[in-house]
């Protein structure tokens, strides 16, 4: 229900960094098109759909239609029409500073338990407004690095009816936001919610089983600890 900004500190100068440590250019700018686009809608308020055209624009150069197709100078170019596209809407350029970039995610971030998916939220789950709401900063770890990496969410059991089922879904390569936004097809957690789906991709069980086991054990010790449902 609150915001959130990932791949925060990226600039011209720190993706060029990011691209020589990870050896990987494409992921870099990877990284740093989906923070323009995260920061300039969360922080600076500009609609997503003037970014989701550009990327489209871009698909549609280099003839592919999925976003992982685009190639490293696909999406540095797309980033100076991000960019450009900032200045259009707000007058200003899209802040270069680490810490202007931080300090700005953190007020946008506090601002966001307004925001009218916050309130219906609290509303429905009879939460106090005057609770407030925390702000973590933390490292990334990536899911877009590659075919061993991914991203998704877990319930430590089925939130819908409360059966003791691990629950869930993923996509590899990808970051957090690509899992609620639609643009992929998300894969289950478990061969059992794979099969009673009728899915034909493999389950996150079956493709990365050593990951799967380290997220039963967490599983585990969350019930054990709060003895109720818990999820990310």
């Amino acid at each position: 229900m609150m915001d959130t900004v990932l791949n925060l500190g990226l600039n011209d100068q720190t993706v060029a960094a990011l691209a020589e440590r990870s050896g990987d250019r494409r992921f870099a700018y990877d990284s740093y098109r989906r923070f323009v686009q995260m920061y300039s809608d969360v922080v600076l308020g500009i609609e997503l759909s003037h970014f989701e055209k550009l990327l489209e624009r871009a698909k549609q150069r280099r003839g592919v239609k999925q976003d992982h197709e685009l190639l490293a100078e696909d999406l540095e170019n797309l980033v100076m029409d991000y960019k450009a596209r900032v200045h259009v809407e707000i007058g200003m350029d899209f802040p270069e500073g680490p810490h202007e970039q931080l300090w700005g995610a953190i007020g946008a971030v506090f601002n966001s338990w307004m925001n009218q998916r916050a309130k219906t939220y609290r509303q429905l789950h009879d939460i106090p407004e005057a609770w407030g709401t925390a702000v973590n900063v933390q490292a990334m770890v990536f899911g877009n690095m590659g075919s061993d990496c991914a991203t998704g969410v877990a319930f430590t059991r089925n939130p819908s009816n409360g059966t003791n089922d691990f629950y869930g879904e993923f996509l590899v390569n990808a970051q957090g936001e690509d899992v609620v936004a639609g643009i992929r097809t998300p894969q289950e957690l478990t061969i059992k919610a794979r099969k009673s789906h009728g899915s034909d991709l493999p389950s996150l069980e079956e493709v990365m089983p050593n990951i799967f086991r380290e997220l039963c054990t967490v599983r585990q010790q969350l019930e054990t600890h709060y003895k109720d449902i818990a999820g990310h």
